[in-house]
């Protein structure tokens, strides 16, 4: 029987850093004396790797300022982490990943934060346990490239046809397209459905009982290949 894989994305997905992006964001921008950013503008940057979706952000900077940027960003989100933040997790998210664990599924990570923010989710109650792999950007080329698909099939064991990428962007619906696996994407995150579609989403879940429905659907077909 083929054992489905299931990669998903943290920000957005299964983590709501909404709140706390769009602040360190905004707290860079004043250290470089730049406006700061709506949160329109930053939701579409997230799940570029950080350098990239600055570049985004403000693509008029040089190679010193946007390294300036980065740097800043960075040190805001230290200073919210020593201070004792973390961003919750989305109402539902343990449930369905024990859910899919119970049901044979294996399940991989595939994010634009750097190791360094993996290793901080990954040290969250249960999952470590949960997740056979987790891949970054510092891993190598980020969204929408598809090399961290392509490492958590390599790692997980899969093919194409029983993998499917579960994000809320449309960086992760290319990410999906571009490596030949089922594209699901969520509606509780940063980019919109038309997005998401936009960018080759199958489906796009209303909440974790409409993700899990999809998902049961996908494990079905992919037994049936």
């Amino acid at each position: 029987m083929t054992r489905p894989l299931a990669v998903f994305d943290i920000d957005g997905t299964l983590v709501d850093s909404r709140a706390s992006i769009h602040r360190a964001a905004g707290e860079a921008a004043r250290v470089l004396g730049l406006p700061e950013p709506s949160y329109d503008r930053v939701r579409q940057i997230v799940g570029l790797t950080l350098d990239k979706a600055l570049h985004v952000l403000e693509p008029g900077l040089t190679t010193a300022e946007l390294a300036d940027f980065v740097a800043a960003f960075q040190a805001s989100f230290r200073a919210m982490y020593e201070a004792g933040h973390e961003e919750p997790l989305y109402p539902g998210v343990m449930e369905s990943l024990r859910r899919l664990k119970r049901d044979g599924w294996r399940l991989s990570l595939a994010t634009g934060q750097n190791r360094r923010g993996v290793a901080r989710n990954l040290a969250r109650p249960e999952w470590s346990a949960l997740f056979m792999s987790s891949h970054c950007a510092a891993d190598g080329p980020g969204k929408p490239d598809p090399a961290m698909l392509f490492a958590a099939m390599a790692a997980c064991g899969a093919d194409a046809a029983s993998t499917v990428m579960i994000g809320d962007t449309s960086h992760d619906m290319a990410m999906a397209v571009n490596a030949g696996v089922h594209a699901q994407g969520v509606g509780w995150g940063f980019h919109t459905h038309e997005e998401q579609m936009s960018a080759g989403a199958r489906h796009v879940a209303r909440d974790f009982p409409d993700l899990e429905a999809a998902l049961d659907r996908f494990a079905s077909a992919a037994v049936l290949a």
